[in-house]
């Protein structure tokens, strides 16, 4: 299976400041994903034209099978909370999760959010500024892979230290009694090896991923729980957004004690 998780900017580019449909449809095609999570997504947004980001996607990458999660109604000048009960053709942001493999069930995961304004201290800064969070969920879908059943899960998760961590533990419980494997992919707003030493999961691709020019850390990850064997995986830099797209290639299928897997292929490292 070829995995990979991309937070999109809503489209954007930071080279021109344009959301160019025809070049985000173009940037999704070549990540080739048989399964593909993507985060910052639009939905009925003037800034994207009003497209259906998730629509676009799973054209350009020929994925029949797909979910939008909303988190966020309004236009960003005037966020509010989703609470699904939206009319039609209501402006949302939010997540998606589209595969090219048939679907068994999909699972829509709430996370916990801080209530209020808390202090965060950003990069370049010396004095902490009082910020809110925003919603945040995850997507799962059970997916009909050749060998069996795989679990994937899609998720963005906050940027307030500390938090981010108490979405990403409380995801992993809230998974735990979906068919193994599971993979679980997104901007975990989490560094280095830091998300795989929380959740318990082994990372199936090793990349830094942020800022898109000339990367230096590694926010958005690719990680696994059961029998995968990570063959290949890369951050690329597909022409939009502020983050590179990570992806990995997976063989599914247990591996034997020489680290071989079922095909007798060395297992992968990084």
């Amino acid at each position: 299976m070829r995995l990979a998780t991309f937070n999109i900017l809503h489209g954007r580019s930071p080279v021109d400041d344009r959301v160019d449909l025809d070049r985000f449809a173009s940037g999704v095609a070549a990540l080739d994903a048989d399964v593909l999570g993507l985060q910052e997504v639009d939905r009925d947004q003037p800034r994207s034209h009003g497209a259906d980001l998730t629509a676009v996607a799973a054209e350009a990458m020929g994925a029949p099978h797909h979910r939008f999660a909303a988190t966020l109604a309004g236009t960003p000048d005037l966020w509010s909370a989703a609470t699904g009960d939206m009319q039609p053709r209501t402006a949302l942001y939010g997540i998606a999760l589209l595969s090219r493999l048939p679907v068994l069930s999909w699972h829509a995961l709430a996370l916990p959010a801080l209530r209020g304004a808390v202090p965060v201290v950003f990069p370049g800064r010396r004095r902490p500024t009082l910020v809110r969070d925003e919603p945040r969920a995850a997507v799962a879908a059970v997916i009909d892979a050749p060998p069996g059943p795989v679990t994937v899960v899609a998720t963005h998760l906050t940027f307030i230290p500390g938090w981010n961590a108490v979405q990403l533990r409380r995801l992993v419980r809230l998974v735990r009694d979906l068919p193994r494997p599971v993979v679980l992919m997104g901007d975990l707003n989490l560094v280095g090896a830091s998300p795989a030493r929380i959740s318990g999961m082994r990372p199936l691709a090793t990349a830094p991923t942020f800022p898109v020019a000339k990367p230096v850390r590694q926010l958005d990850h690719i990680l696994g729980d059961g029998p995968l064997t990570p063959v290949r995986g890369d951050a690329v830099d597909v022409g939009l957004s502020d983050h590179r797209a990570l992806v990995a290639e997976v063989r599914v299928g247990p591996a034997d004690a020489d680290g071989q897997d079922v095909t007798g292929r060395p297992r992968a490292r990084g």
